[in-house]
Protein backbone atom coordinates (compact mmCIF):
# COMPACT_ATOMS: atom_id res chain seq x y z
CA UNK A 1 0.00 0.00 0.00
CA UNK A 2 1.82 3.46 -1.58
CA UNK A 3 -0.68 6.09 -0.38
CA UNK A 4 -3.63 6.85 2.08
CA UNK A 5 -5.86 7.33 -0.98
CA UNK A 6 -5.78 3.67 -1.68
CA UNK A 7 -7.25 2.63 1.92
CA UNK A 8 -11.07 3.59 0.87
CA UNK A 9 -10.92 6.89 3.63
CA UNK A 10 -13.24 9.19 2.58
CA UNK A 11 -11.70 12.93 1.26
CA UNK A 12 -12.60 14.95 4.33
CA UNK A 13 -10.07 12.33 6.06
CA UNK A 14 -7.64 12.03 3.36
CA UNK A 15 -7.46 16.40 3.64
CA UNK A 16 -6.80 16.37 7.39
CA UNK A 17 -4.36 13.64 7.10
CA UNK A 18 -2.37 15.59 4.07
CA UNK A 19 -2.52 18.78 6.30
CA UNK A 20 -0.57 16.82 9.28
CA UNK A 21 2.28 15.94 6.51
CA UNK A 22 1.53 11.97 6.04
CA UNK A 23 1.20 10.62 2.70
CA UNK A 24 2.56 6.94 3.14
CA UNK A 25 0.13 4.73 5.94
CA UNK A 26 2.50 3.04 8.26
CA UNK A 27 2.31 -0.93 8.19
CA UNK A 28 -0.13 -1.39 10.70
CA UNK A 29 -2.21 1.44 8.97
CA UNK A 30 -2.49 0.19 6.07
CA UNK A 31 -3.17 -3.56 7.15
CA UNK A 32 -5.80 -2.76 10.10
CA UNK A 33 -7.18 0.16 8.09
CA UNK A 34 -9.38 -1.90 5.23
CA UNK A 35 -10.46 -4.54 8.34
CA UNK A 36 -12.19 -1.93 10.40
CA UNK A 37 -13.75 -0.48 7.37
CA UNK A 38 -15.21 -3.97 6.35
CA UNK A 39 -16.55 -3.86 9.69
CA UNK A 40 -14.73 -6.68 10.77
CA UNK A 41 -13.30 -7.48 14.51
CA UNK A 42 -9.30 -6.58 14.77
CA UNK A 43 -6.67 -7.60 17.15
CA UNK A 44 -4.09 -5.95 15.97
CA UNK A 45 -0.23 -5.26 17.37
CA UNK A 46 2.89 -3.36 16.54
CA UNK A 47 5.71 -2.04 18.40
CA UNK A 48 5.05 1.10 20.36
CA UNK A 49 5.07 4.54 17.73
CA UNK A 50 4.32 2.35 14.73
CA UNK A 51 1.13 4.97 14.41
CA UNK A 52 -1.54 2.32 16.45
CA UNK A 53 -3.93 5.47 17.13
CA UNK A 54 -4.47 6.83 13.24
CA UNK A 55 -5.26 2.96 12.36
CA UNK A 56 -8.29 2.94 14.63
CA UNK A 57 -9.26 6.73 14.87
CA UNK A 58 -9.33 7.15 10.66
CA UNK A 59 -11.76 4.25 10.18
CA UNK A 60 -13.62 5.01 12.83
CA UNK A 61 -14.40 7.77 11.87
CA UNK A 62 -14.89 6.87 8.34
CA UNK A 63 -17.62 4.11 9.72
CA UNK A 64 -19.56 6.61 11.87
CA UNK A 65 -19.99 8.87 9.07
CA UNK A 66 -18.13 12.42 8.63
CA UNK A 67 -21.12 14.32 7.45
CA UNK A 68 -23.64 12.80 10.18
CA UNK A 69 -26.25 14.65 11.14
CA UNK A 70 -28.32 13.71 14.06
CA UNK A 71 -30.20 14.99 17.30
CA UNK A 72 -28.42 17.45 18.87
CA UNK A 73 -28.29 15.27 22.26
CA UNK A 74 -27.43 11.89 20.96
CA UNK A 75 -25.73 9.42 23.14
CA UNK A 76 -21.83 7.86 22.04
CA UNK A 77 -21.56 5.57 18.96
CA UNK A 78 -18.16 4.72 19.59
CA UNK A 79 -16.04 4.04 22.97
CA UNK A 80 -12.65 4.24 22.98
CA UNK A 81 -11.01 2.57 26.34
CA UNK A 82 -7.53 3.71 27.20
CA UNK A 83 -5.40 2.44 30.42
CA UNK A 84 -4.17 6.28 31.29
CA UNK A 85 -5.58 10.18 31.33
CA UNK A 86 -2.47 11.02 28.84
CA UNK A 87 -3.38 8.36 26.43
CA UNK A 88 -6.95 9.23 26.63
CA UNK A 89 -6.31 12.63 26.17
CA UNK A 90 -3.62 11.94 23.09
CA UNK A 91 -6.10 9.58 21.46
CA UNK A 92 -9.17 12.44 21.54
CA UNK A 93 -6.80 14.84 20.40
CA UNK A 94 -6.44 12.56 17.51
CA UNK A 95 -9.99 12.24 16.48
CA UNK A 96 -9.72 16.07 16.67
CA UNK A 97 -7.44 16.43 14.15
CA UNK A 98 -8.27 13.73 11.76
CA UNK A 99 -11.82 14.84 12.36
CA UNK A 100 -11.33 18.49 11.45
CA UNK A 101 -13.92 18.15 8.74
CA UNK A 102 -15.97 16.06 10.04
CA UNK A 103 -19.22 16.92 11.86
CA UNK A 104 -18.84 14.66 14.93
CA UNK A 105 -18.52 15.27 18.28
CA UNK A 106 -16.10 13.80 20.63
CA UNK A 107 -15.28 13.85 24.17
CA UNK A 108 -12.48 13.21 26.65
CA UNK A 109 -12.84 11.76 29.96
CA UNK A 110 -10.73 10.60 33.42
CA UNK A 111 -10.72 11.27 36.47
CA UNK A 112 -8.31 14.14 38.69
CA UNK A 113 -10.37 16.48 37.39
CA UNK A 114 -14.22 17.84 38.20
CA UNK A 115 -16.93 15.35 36.66
CA UNK A 116 -19.51 18.41 36.09
CA UNK A 117 -17.74 19.40 32.99
CA UNK A 118 -17.96 15.96 31.44
CA UNK A 119 -21.55 15.70 32.25
CA UNK A 120 -22.32 19.13 30.46
CA UNK A 121 -20.46 17.51 27.26
CA UNK A 122 -22.53 14.26 27.62
CA UNK A 123 -25.81 16.64 27.57
CA UNK A 124 -24.89 17.95 24.73
CA UNK A 125 -24.76 15.28 22.44
CA UNK A 126 -21.67 12.87 21.89
CA UNK A 127 -20.15 10.56 19.05
CA UNK A 128 -17.08 9.48 19.77
CA UNK A 129 -16.03 9.06 23.97
CA UNK A 130 -12.75 8.23 24.66
CA UNK A 131 -12.44 7.53 28.45
CA UNK A 132 -10.43 5.54 31.38
CA UNK A 133 -12.44 2.85 32.60
CA UNK A 134 -12.54 4.60 36.70
CA UNK A 135 -14.10 7.76 35.26
CA UNK A 136 -16.21 5.70 33.17
CA UNK A 137 -17.96 3.92 35.66
CA UNK A 138 -18.41 6.86 38.36
CA UNK A 139 -21.04 7.80 35.18
CA UNK A 140 -22.10 4.90 34.74
CA UNK A 141 -23.18 4.37 38.60
CA UNK A 142 -24.63 8.24 38.37
CA UNK A 143 -26.35 6.70 35.75
CA UNK A 144 -24.77 10.21 33.37
CA UNK A 145 -23.86 8.32 30.63
CA UNK A 146 -25.82 6.43 28.37
CA UNK A 147 -24.12 3.45 26.39
CA UNK A 148 -26.99 1.80 24.19
CA UNK A 149 -26.30 3.15 21.22
CA UNK A 150 -22.71 2.02 21.37
CA UNK A 151 -21.07 0.35 17.33
CA UNK A 152 -17.73 0.29 17.98
CA UNK A 153 -16.02 -0.72 21.00
CA UNK A 154 -11.71 0.12 21.13
CA UNK A 155 -9.98 -1.69 23.57
CA UNK A 156 -6.35 0.73 23.37
CA UNK A 157 -3.35 -0.52 24.89
CA UNK A 158 -4.94 -3.35 25.55
CA UNK A 159 -1.73 -4.91 27.81
CA UNK A 160 -1.56 -2.01 29.92
CA UNK A 161 -4.60 -1.75 31.08
CA UNK A 162 -4.51 -5.65 32.05
CA UNK A 163 -1.02 -5.21 33.97
CA UNK A 164 -3.08 -2.01 35.91
CA UNK A 165 -5.75 -4.63 36.69
CA UNK A 166 -8.35 -3.42 34.76
CA UNK A 167 -10.47 -6.19 33.61
CA UNK A 168 -12.88 -6.86 35.71
CA UNK A 169 -13.94 -3.03 34.90
CA UNK A 170 -13.44 -3.85 31.59
CA UNK A 171 -16.17 -6.35 31.72
CA UNK A 172 -18.22 -4.64 34.00
CA UNK A 173 -18.39 -2.13 30.96
CA UNK A 174 -18.64 -4.19 27.82
CA UNK A 175 -21.94 -6.30 29.98
CA UNK A 176 -23.89 -2.88 29.57
CA UNK A 177 -23.24 -2.27 25.66
CA UNK A 178 -25.04 -3.73 22.54
CA UNK A 179 -24.62 -7.17 21.92
CA UNK A 180 -24.11 -6.17 18.37
CA UNK A 181 -21.29 -4.33 17.78
CA UNK A 182 -17.62 -4.33 15.96
CA UNK A 183 -14.49 -4.95 18.42
CA UNK A 184 -11.71 -3.51 17.90
CA UNK A 185 -8.63 -4.65 20.30
CA UNK A 186 -4.74 -2.47 19.98
CA UNK A 187 -2.27 -3.88 21.49
CA UNK A 188 1.71 -4.38 22.22
CA UNK A 189 2.20 -7.71 23.46
CA UNK A 190 -0.38 -10.56 23.66
CA UNK A 191 -0.45 -12.72 26.73
CA UNK A 192 -2.74 -15.28 27.81
CA UNK A 193 -5.29 -13.43 29.06
CA UNK A 194 -5.64 -10.55 26.27
CA UNK A 195 -6.63 -13.69 23.92
CA UNK A 196 -8.77 -14.54 26.30
CA UNK A 197 -10.48 -11.33 26.78
CA UNK A 198 -10.40 -10.93 23.05
CA UNK A 199 -12.22 -14.59 22.31
CA UNK A 200 -14.96 -13.33 25.07
CA UNK A 201 -15.90 -10.29 22.68
CA UNK A 202 -14.80 -10.78 19.32
CA UNK A 203 -16.81 -12.91 16.60
CA UNK A 204 -13.90 -14.22 14.05
CA UNK A 205 -11.72 -11.71 14.22
CA UNK A 206 -8.86 -10.51 11.80
CA UNK A 207 -5.31 -10.84 13.45
CA UNK A 208 -2.51 -8.01 12.02
CA UNK A 209 0.83 -8.85 13.79
CA UNK A 210 3.66 -6.09 12.87
CA UNK A 211 6.64 -7.17 14.28
CA UNK A 212 7.24 -10.13 17.49
CA UNK A 213 6.63 -8.92 20.70
CA UNK A 214 9.91 -7.29 22.54
CA UNK A 215 11.27 -6.13 19.30
CA UNK A 216 12.36 -2.24 19.32
CA UNK A 217 12.09 0.45 16.38
CA UNK A 218 15.05 0.35 14.13
CA UNK A 219 15.54 4.13 14.03
CA UNK A 220 16.37 4.53 17.84
CA UNK A 221 20.02 4.11 18.66
CA UNK A 222 20.32 2.05 22.09
CA UNK A 223 23.30 3.23 24.62
CA UNK A 224 23.66 1.25 27.91
CA UNK A 225 26.18 2.97 30.05
CA UNK A 226 27.44 1.46 33.00
CA UNK A 227 28.32 3.40 36.44
CA UNK A 228 28.07 3.54 40.12
CA UNK A 229 24.70 4.11 41.59
CA UNK A 230 26.42 7.20 43.23
CA UNK A 231 27.12 8.75 39.99
CA UNK A 232 24.27 8.17 38.36
CA UNK A 233 22.83 11.75 38.92
CA UNK A 234 25.95 13.52 38.01
CA UNK A 235 27.07 11.21 35.05
CA UNK A 236 23.19 12.51 33.91
CA UNK A 237 24.07 15.99 34.15
CA UNK A 238 27.64 15.23 31.99
CA UNK A 239 25.88 13.57 29.49
CA UNK A 240 23.39 16.92 29.21
CA UNK A 241 26.59 19.31 29.14
CA UNK A 242 28.80 17.10 26.76
CA UNK A 243 26.70 15.72 24.18
CA UNK A 244 24.67 19.01 24.22
CA UNK A 245 20.96 17.32 24.53
CA UNK A 246 18.00 19.59 24.27
CA UNK A 247 14.89 17.66 25.26
CA UNK A 248 15.22 14.50 27.16
CA UNK A 249 12.46 12.33 28.76
CA UNK A 250 13.75 10.56 32.43
CA UNK A 251 12.06 7.28 33.40
CA UNK A 252 12.40 6.09 37.31
CA UNK A 253 11.20 3.71 39.06
CA UNK A 254 9.53 5.70 41.95
CA UNK A 255 7.76 9.01 42.28
CA UNK A 256 10.30 10.52 44.84
CA UNK A 257 12.91 9.67 43.43
CA UNK A 258 11.52 11.32 39.84
CA UNK A 259 10.80 14.88 42.08
CA UNK A 260 14.41 14.85 44.06
CA UNK A 261 15.93 14.54 40.46
CA UNK A 262 14.08 16.93 38.55
CA UNK A 263 14.93 19.39 41.45
CA UNK A 264 18.43 18.61 41.09
CA UNK A 265 18.74 18.91 37.61
CA UNK A 266 16.97 22.19 37.56
CA UNK A 267 19.50 23.41 40.39
CA UNK A 268 21.91 22.63 37.90
CA UNK A 269 20.47 25.00 35.01
CA UNK A 270 18.79 22.05 33.30
CA UNK A 271 15.37 23.49 33.24
CA UNK A 272 13.09 19.85 34.40
CA UNK A 273 9.35 18.93 35.70
CA UNK A 274 8.43 15.37 37.20
CA UNK A 275 5.40 13.37 36.38
CA UNK A 276 3.59 10.56 38.17
CA UNK A 277 0.26 9.77 39.92
CA UNK A 278 0.84 11.93 42.77
CA UNK A 279 0.69 14.69 40.50
CA UNK A 280 -2.64 16.56 40.30
CA UNK A 281 -3.94 16.33 36.77
CA UNK A 282 -3.31 20.36 36.38
CA UNK A 283 0.04 19.54 37.28
CA UNK A 284 0.75 16.64 34.65
CA UNK A 285 -1.16 18.58 31.73
CA UNK A 286 1.17 21.81 32.88
CA UNK A 287 4.35 19.78 32.26
CA UNK A 288 3.64 17.97 29.59
CA UNK A 289 2.43 21.04 27.65
CA UNK A 290 5.82 22.83 28.91
CA UNK A 291 7.92 19.64 27.61
CA UNK A 292 5.96 19.82 24.36
CA UNK A 293 6.96 23.27 23.52
CA UNK A 294 10.59 23.21 24.49
CA UNK A 295 10.74 25.08 27.33
CA UNK A 296 12.08 22.14 29.54
CA UNK A 297 14.89 20.71 28.48
CA UNK A 298 14.22 17.05 30.93
CA UNK A 299 10.86 15.90 31.88
CA UNK A 300 11.31 12.88 34.46
CA UNK A 301 8.66 10.07 34.84
CA UNK A 302 7.25 6.94 36.10
CA UNK A 303 5.89 4.12 33.98
CA UNK A 304 2.48 6.58 33.99
CA UNK A 305 4.26 8.49 31.14
CA UNK A 306 5.63 5.19 29.03
CA UNK A 307 2.63 5.02 27.24
CA UNK A 308 0.25 7.92 25.81
CA UNK A 309 3.10 10.55 25.92
CA UNK A 310 3.28 11.09 21.97
CA UNK A 311 6.02 13.92 21.39
CA UNK A 312 6.81 14.72 17.77
CA UNK A 313 10.79 14.62 16.89
CA UNK A 314 11.40 13.93 20.68
CA UNK A 315 15.85 13.13 20.59
CA UNK A 316 16.35 11.39 23.80
CA UNK A 317 14.72 8.82 26.26
CA UNK A 318 17.26 8.02 29.31
CA UNK A 319 16.50 5.24 31.63
CA UNK A 320 17.95 6.81 34.65
CA UNK A 321 17.01 3.54 36.30
CA UNK A 322 16.17 -0.02 34.51
CA UNK A 323 12.30 -1.24 34.62
CA UNK A 324 11.45 -3.97 37.04
CA UNK A 325 9.20 -6.07 34.03
CA UNK A 326 11.27 -6.19 30.81
CA UNK A 327 8.30 -5.40 28.48
CA UNK A 328 8.45 -1.17 29.96
CA UNK A 329 11.79 -1.10 28.38
CA UNK A 330 10.36 -1.25 25.24
CA UNK A 331 7.39 0.99 25.40
CA UNK A 332 9.63 3.35 27.53
CA UNK A 333 12.35 3.95 24.71
CA UNK A 334 9.08 3.89 21.93
CA UNK A 335 8.43 7.39 23.07
CA UNK A 336 11.33 8.89 20.78
CA UNK A 337 12.15 7.24 17.01
CA UNK A 338 8.21 7.68 16.05
CA UNK A 339 6.45 8.45 13.00
CA UNK A 340 9.32 7.17 10.81
CA UNK A 341 11.91 10.01 13.13
CA UNK A 342 15.26 8.73 14.38
CA UNK A 343 15.95 9.25 18.23
CA UNK A 344 18.06 7.84 21.06
CA UNK A 345 17.85 5.93 23.97
CA UNK A 346 20.14 5.65 27.34
CA UNK A 347 19.82 3.78 29.97
CA UNK A 348 22.16 4.13 33.03
CA UNK A 349 23.09 0.88 34.55
CA UNK A 350 24.91 0.01 37.64
CA UNK A 351 25.56 -3.39 39.30
CA UNK A 352 21.99 -3.54 41.08
CA UNK A 353 20.72 -3.69 37.96
CA UNK A 354 22.61 -6.05 35.92
CA UNK A 355 20.10 -8.78 36.30
CA UNK A 356 17.08 -6.71 34.44
CA UNK A 357 19.65 -5.56 31.66
CA UNK A 358 20.20 -9.23 31.07
CA UNK A 359 16.18 -9.89 30.75
CA UNK A 360 15.60 -6.51 28.66
CA UNK A 361 18.29 -8.55 26.86
CA UNK A 362 16.49 -11.66 26.23
CA UNK A 363 12.86 -10.08 25.30
CA UNK A 364 14.32 -7.28 22.73
CA UNK A 365 16.91 -10.31 21.22
CA UNK A 366 19.81 -7.86 21.34
CA UNK A 367 22.87 -7.75 23.32
CA UNK A 368 24.13 -4.36 24.60
CA UNK A 369 27.34 -2.80 24.32
CA UNK A 370 28.09 -1.72 27.93
CA UNK A 371 29.77 1.80 27.45
CA UNK A 372 31.56 3.82 30.12
CA UNK A 373 31.93 7.52 30.29
CA UNK A 374 35.72 8.45 31.54
CA UNK A 375 35.50 10.14 35.27
CA UNK A 376 32.38 7.60 35.94
CA UNK A 377 33.47 4.49 35.65
CA UNK A 378 32.16 1.93 37.96
CA UNK A 379 33.91 0.07 40.77
CA UNK A 380 34.59 -3.41 40.04
CA UNK A 381 34.30 -4.47 43.53
CA UNK A 382 30.69 -3.16 44.05
CA UNK A 383 28.39 -5.27 45.35
CA UNK A 384 24.64 -5.56 43.86
CA UNK A 385 21.80 -4.07 46.75
CA UNK A 386 18.06 -5.32 46.57
CA UNK A 387 16.38 -2.98 44.27
CA UNK A 388 14.05 0.05 45.74
CA UNK A 389 10.88 -0.84 43.90
CA UNK A 390 8.53 1.34 45.66
CA UNK A 391 6.25 -1.30 47.11
CA UNK A 392 7.68 -1.83 50.16
CA UNK A 393 9.39 -4.57 49.15
CA UNK A 394 13.26 -5.12 47.30
CA UNK A 395 14.99 -7.09 45.29
CA UNK A 396 15.02 -7.52 41.36
CA UNK A 397 12.43 -10.10 40.29
CA UNK A 398 13.58 -13.78 38.51
CA UNK A 399 13.50 -13.09 34.52
CA UNK A 400 10.24 -13.48 33.67
CA UNK A 401 8.22 -13.03 36.26
CA UNK A 402 5.21 -10.80 35.63
CA UNK A 403 4.45 -10.40 39.48
CA UNK A 404 5.87 -7.52 42.13
CA UNK A 405 6.81 -5.15 39.88
CA UNK A 406 3.71 -4.74 37.86
CA UNK A 407 2.00 -2.87 41.00
CA UNK A 408 4.62 -0.41 39.97
CA UNK A 409 2.56 0.69 37.31
CA UNK A 410 -0.49 -0.95 38.97
CA UNK A 411 -1.03 1.51 41.31
CA UNK A 412 0.69 5.04 40.13
CA UNK A 413 -2.11 6.82 40.76
CA UNK A 414 -2.65 10.20 42.15
CA UNK A 415 -2.83 10.71 45.85
CA UNK A 416 -5.15 13.56 46.55
CA UNK A 417 -9.05 13.92 45.72
CA UNK A 418 -10.09 17.09 44.21
CA UNK A 419 -9.53 20.15 46.33
CA UNK A 420 -12.38 20.53 49.26
CA UNK A 421 -12.99 16.74 48.79
CA UNK A 422 -9.77 15.94 51.18
CA UNK A 423 -10.59 12.89 53.11
CA UNK A 424 -8.84 11.68 56.21
CA UNK A 425 -5.54 9.29 55.14
CA UNK A 426 -2.51 8.10 56.42
CA UNK A 427 0.34 10.37 56.84
CA UNK A 428 3.79 10.69 54.82
CA UNK A 429 4.84 9.54 50.81
CA UNK A 430 4.11 6.78 49.31
CA UNK A 431 6.17 5.69 46.83
CA UNK A 432 5.32 4.45 43.55
CA UNK A 433 3.42 1.26 43.88
CA UNK A 434 3.10 1.79 47.52
CA UNK A 435 -0.48 0.49 48.36
CA UNK A 436 -2.86 2.75 51.03
CA UNK A 437 -5.98 1.78 52.97
CA UNK A 438 -8.17 4.29 51.14
CA UNK A 439 -8.41 6.13 47.64
CA UNK A 440 -9.90 9.07 45.93
CA UNK A 441 -13.06 9.19 44.45
CA UNK A 442 -13.54 12.67 42.60
CA UNK A 443 -15.03 13.26 46.16
CA UNK A 444 -17.36 10.89 46.16
CA UNK A 445 -17.42 6.92 47.44
CA UNK A 446 -19.81 5.24 44.70
CA UNK A 447 -21.66 1.57 44.84
CA UNK A 448 -21.06 -0.59 41.75
CA UNK A 449 -24.19 0.08 39.33
CA UNK A 450 -26.78 -2.37 40.18
CA UNK A 451 -25.36 -3.64 42.96
CA UNK A 452 -24.58 -3.29 46.89
CA UNK A 453 -20.75 -3.76 46.87
CA UNK A 454 -19.36 -1.05 47.33
CA UNK A 455 -15.93 0.37 44.67
CA UNK A 456 -13.41 2.15 45.04
CA UNK A 457 -12.95 4.29 41.98
CA UNK A 458 -9.58 5.49 41.87
CA UNK A 459 -9.07 8.98 39.97
CA UNK A 460 -7.69 7.73 36.71
CA UNK A 461 -9.04 4.92 36.03
CA UNK A 462 -7.19 2.44 38.06
CA UNK A 463 -8.38 -0.83 39.47
CA UNK A 464 -11.23 -0.78 41.67
CA UNK A 465 -11.52 -3.94 44.06
CA UNK A 466 -14.74 -4.78 45.40
CA UNK A 467 -14.44 -3.93 48.67
CA UNK A 468 -16.95 -4.29 51.55
CA UNK A 469 -20.62 -4.09 51.43
CA UNK A 470 -21.38 -0.33 52.84
CA UNK A 471 -22.50 1.29 49.58
CA UNK A 472 -25.94 1.85 48.64
CA UNK A 473 -27.78 2.28 45.72
CA UNK A 474 -29.42 5.30 45.59
CA UNK A 475 -26.97 7.79 45.41
CA UNK A 476 -25.51 8.00 49.09
CA UNK A 477 -22.20 8.51 48.38
CA UNK A 478 -19.09 8.09 50.94
CA UNK A 479 -16.04 9.40 50.03
CA UNK A 480 -12.84 7.40 51.41
CA UNK A 481 -9.25 7.41 49.79
CA UNK A 482 -6.24 5.40 48.80
CA UNK A 483 -3.23 7.38 48.47
CA UNK A 484 -0.72 6.09 46.19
Amino acid sequence: MSDFSDLGLPEDLLRAVRERGYTTPTPVQAKAIPIILDTRDIIAGAQTGTGKTAAFVLPLLARLGTQFSGPARRPPRALVLTPTRELAAQVEESVQIYGKYCRLRSLVMFGGVGINPQIDGLRRGVDILVATPGRLLDHLGQRTVDLSAVEILVLDEADRMLDMGFIKDIRRIISVLPKVRQNLLFSATFPPEIRELAGSLMRDPAQVEIAPQGTTAERIQQHVIVCDRSRKKDLLVELFQSRQWQQALIFTRTKHLANRLAEQLDAQGITAMAIHGNKSQTARTKALFEFKNGRLQALVATDIAARGIDISELPTVVNYELPMVAEDYVHRIGRTARAGASGAAYSLVCVDEYRLLESIERLTRQRFTRERVEGFEPDPNAKPQPIETGRGQRGPRAPGHHGGGDAVRRHDAPRRPEPGNEAPRRSGPAPDGQRRSSQPVDGNRRPAPGGDAQRRAPVDGNRRPAGGNNGNANGNYQQRQRGR
